[in-house]
C-alpha cells in the first residue's frame, strides 16, 4: 500500500470526531493520514471512500477544526512498533508511551515513541549463514525482563530468504543493524530488531492453527473445575456493575499459566484504569518472584478519551499479543471492556448514518465482534514450536442484560461464558461467577476430554457433570423451600439444598485475599472435588431440617479450613480426620 507520492486533501465537513476530507488522489481503507491544525498534527484513519471523499476518524479532540484545513495522507494502515522493551510498558490505543508524556493531562497531538531507541540488549544469533527462512523466523534473541525475546524476520517479507550474514552475539540498539537476508532475487535486505505491522491485519506467521487441547489453568475453581478455558481459547466475562468483573480479571493475570500478560483497558472509568497502573507494579509474580508488571504491557484508552482512540486499543492489544506468540510464548490478553469497544463503532457507525441494527449497534456487529475473538488460538509455528493467545474479554451491559447486542455477539464467537450474577455479588459469593448459566464449550472437545483423561483422571468430566447437576438440584429445593417454608418440604429437600451449598462454599467460593486459597493448583481442586462429592453422595441421618443446616454448617467449616491449609500438610490432615469423624457420626 506504500505509495511514492502522498495523496493530499483539505477538510470538506466535520461531524464530531468524523471529518469529510477532499482527496486529490488515491486513498486506501484504513489508511492513516493527519490533518494539519496550527502547529500540530493530529492522526486519523479512514473509514469510508466515496467518490473524492475520504470519511475518517480523527484519533484526537476535534475541536478547533475547520473546512479547509490541509491533510496529508501516509500511504499506510494504523501500525505498530514492534522490537524489545515492550514488557513493563503503559500505552494509548496508538501505542504512545505514556511514561514519556509530559504534565497531568495528555496534549492533543502529542504522539511519543513506543521504544527506547538508545538502550543497548545483548543479542545472541540463533540463525547461521546460509539458513532458509521466511517471515516469522527466528533470526537471534535479547532478553526482555528475563524473558527471551526472538527477533524475527520482519512479519511484511514474502517468500524465502537466505541468510547472508548475522551480527556475533553482543550489545547493539534496537535500530542496529543484525542481519543481511537475500531474496530469491538476489537481492539484499537489512534487518534490524524493529519492524512495524498494520494492527488490523491478523499476523500469520505460522504453519497451522490447531484445535486447542491444553487446559490453561488460572487457579480459580469455579472456572477450573467446572467450566475450563484451553491454552488459545476465547472466553468473556458479562456481568453488572460490582459484580466484580476486574478483580476477577486481576486474579487470572496474576496467577494464570501465562508468560506475558496485556491488558487493553478499552473505555473504562479512569479510576479503574488508575488501579490497574498502581496495583500491578505492586503484585508480586508467584511464576518468577519478581513484579506482575515485568511481564505485563497495559494498553489504556479510559471512557473520557476520544472514541476512535478506544475502538484501536483493543487492536493494538491484539497485535502485540500475536508478535509474543510468534516468539512461541503463551500470552494471555485480557480486554476490559469490550462493551465500549463496540459503543465505539456504534458512534462512528451512526456518524457515517449506516442502517443501525438492535440499540443502534452496528448491522454486522457479530461479524466484527468474531473476526477480532478469531485472531486468538494456539498456533504450530514453522520451527515446531508453539505459541498461544488466550482471550478473555469482559462485557458490561447496561443494567445487567445479558439479553442486549453487545453480549450475544460476544457469546456466538467467545468458546467460554463466565456470567457474573449480581445475586451472589449483593451475598458476597465471590468469584461471582453463576455456575449454572456459566459453560465452557471446550469440554465437548475429544482433544480436551483425552487431555482430562490423562491429566486428571478418567472420572473427571463425570464428577464435574454431577457438581453442576447437584447445584441446579439445590437451586430448584431452595426455590420450593422459600415458597413452601422450611416446614412445609420434606427433609430431603433441605438435604439437597445443603449439599448444593457444600459445592457453592468450598469449589465455587474463594478467598483472593488469602496466600494459599487464591490459587488451587489443578491436582488439589480433584482432591477437594472427590472429598465435596463423597459427601453429597453419602446418606445422613437427620431428624429435623435444622439438623440438617447444623450438619452441614460445620462440614462446610471444616472443608474452608481445609482449603486454607497448605495442601497435604499436618493441619491439611489433621481437619479430613476430623471432618471423617463427624461424618462417621451422621452417617445412617
Amino acid at each position: 500500500m506504500e505509495r511514492r507520492d502522498k495523496t493530499k486533501g483539505k477538510i470538506a465537513g466535520i461531524i464530531a470526531n468524523l471529518v469529510i476530507v477532499e482527496v486529490d488522489g488515491p486513498v486506501a481503507q484504513n489508511e492513516i493520514c493527519f490533518i494539519q491544525h496550527d502547529e500540530t498534527a493530529l492522526m486519523a484513519e479512514v473509514i469510508k471512500i466515496m467518490g473524492r471523499n475520504a470519511y475518517v476518524q480523527v484519533f484526537e479532540s476535534t475541536r478547533g477544526l475547520k473546512v479547509g484545513m490541509p491533510v496529508v495522507f501516509e500511504g499506510h494502515m494504523l501500525e505498530v512498533t514492534l522490537g524489545p522493551g515492550i514488557l513493563s510498558r503503559n500505552y494509548d490505543g496508538l501505542q504512545n508511551d505514556l511514561d514519556k508524556m509530559d504534565g497531568v493531562f495528555l496534549k492533543r497531538g502529542d504522539y511519543t515513541d513506543p521504544l527506547n531507541r538508545e538502550k543497548l540488549w545483548d543479542f545472541k544469533p540463533d540463525a547461521n549463514i546460509g539458513d532458509t527462512v521466511q517471515a516469522g523466523d527466528w533470526l537471534g534473541e535479547v532478553s526482555e525482563n528475563g524473558m527471551p525475546h526472538k527477533i524475527m524476520v520482519p512479519f511484511k517479507f514474502q517468500g524465502s530468504y537466505s541468510v547472508k550474514s548475522v551480527v556475533s552475539a553482543g550489545s547493539y540498539k534496537v535500530d542496529d543493524l543484525v542481519a543481511v537476508l537475500t531474496d530469491a532475487k538476489g537481492n539484499d535486505v537489512s534487518v534490524t530488531m524493529v519492524q512495524k505491522w498494520p494492527v488490523k491485519v491478523a499476523i500469520r506467521a505460522f504453519a497451522q492453527k490447531p484445535r486447542p487441547f491444553k487446559l490453561l489453568e488460572t487457579g480459580i475453581r469455579c472456572i477450573d473445575t467446572l467450566n475450563p478455558i484451553t491454552e488459545g481459547g476465547t472466553g468473556f466475562i458479562p456481568g453488572p456493575f460490582g459484580t466484580g468483573k476486574t478483580v476477577l480479571q486481576h486474579a487470572i493475570s496474576k496467577q494464570a499459566e501465562a508468560d506475558i500478560v496485556i491488558i487493553a483497558a478499552c473505555g473504562e472509568r479512569a479510576n479503574e484504569v488508575v488501579e490497574i497502573f498502581t496495583e500491578f507494579p505492586e503484585l508480586d509474580d508467584p511464576r518468577t518472584g519478581k513484579k506482575l508488571i515485568e511481564r505485563t504491557t497495559i494498553i489504556a484508552n479510559t471512557s473520557n478519551m476520544p472514541v476512535a482512540a478506544r475502538e484501536a486499543s483493543v487492536y493494538t492489544a491484539m497485535t502485540l499479543a500475536e508478535y509474543y506468540r510468534s516468539m512461541g510464548l503463551r500470552v494471555l490478553l485480557m480486554a476490559d471492556s469490550t462493551s465500549r469497544w463496540a459503543q465505539a463503532l456504534r458512534e462512528m457507525s451512526n456518524r457515517l448514518e449506516e442502517l443501525p441494527g438492535p440499540d443502534a449497534f452496528p448491522m454486522d456487529l457479530s461479524a466484527i465482534v468474531s473476526n477480532f475473538y478469531s485472531r486468538a488460538g494456539y498456533v504450530k509455528l514453522n520451527n515446531g514450536l508453539s505459541g498461544s493467545i488466550t482471550f478473555i474479554g469482559t462485557v458490561s451491559p447496561a443494567g445487567g442484560n445479558l439479553k442486549e447486542p453487545v453480549t450475544e455477539s460476544t457469546r456466538k464467537a467467545a468458546r467460554c461464558f463466565y456470567g457474573l450474577s449480581q445475586a451472589r455479588a449483593d451475598s458476597k459469593r465471590y468469584p461471582a461467577i453463576d455456575a449454572i448459566d456459566s459453560y465452557s464449550k471446550y469440554l465437548e472437545y475429544p482433544e480436551v476430554q483425552e487431555y482430562l483423561v490423562k491429566q486428571v483422571g478418567d472420572k473427571w468430566l463425570e464428577q464435574v457433570i454431577e457438581a453442576k447437576d447437584m447445584l441446579l438440584r439445590g437451586k430448584e429445593a431452595q426455590e420450593q423451600i422459600n415458597i413452601l417454608g422450611d416446614d412445609g418440604v420434606p427433609i430431603d429437600f433441605h438435604e439437597r439444598y445443603w449439599k448444593s451449598e457444600l459445592i457453592d462454599f468450598v469449589i465455587l467460593q474463594q478467598d483472593a485475599f488469602d496466600s494459599i486459597d487464591c490459587s488451587t493448583p489443578l491436582d488439589r481442586q480433584q482432591y477437594m472435588l472427590n472429598k465435596v462429592l463423597s459427601v453429597a453422595n453419602s446418606s445422613f441421618r437427620f431428624n429435623g431440617f435444622e439438623q440438617v443446616s447444623d450438619f452441614f454448617k460445620r462440614v462446610i467449616n471444616q472443608l474452608k479450613q481445609m482449603n486454607y491449609s497448605q495442601f497435604q500438610s499436618d493441619t491439611f490432615v489433621k481437619y479430613e480426620g476430623d471432618l471423617d469423624e463427624m461424618l462417621k457420626a451422621q452417617l445412617n
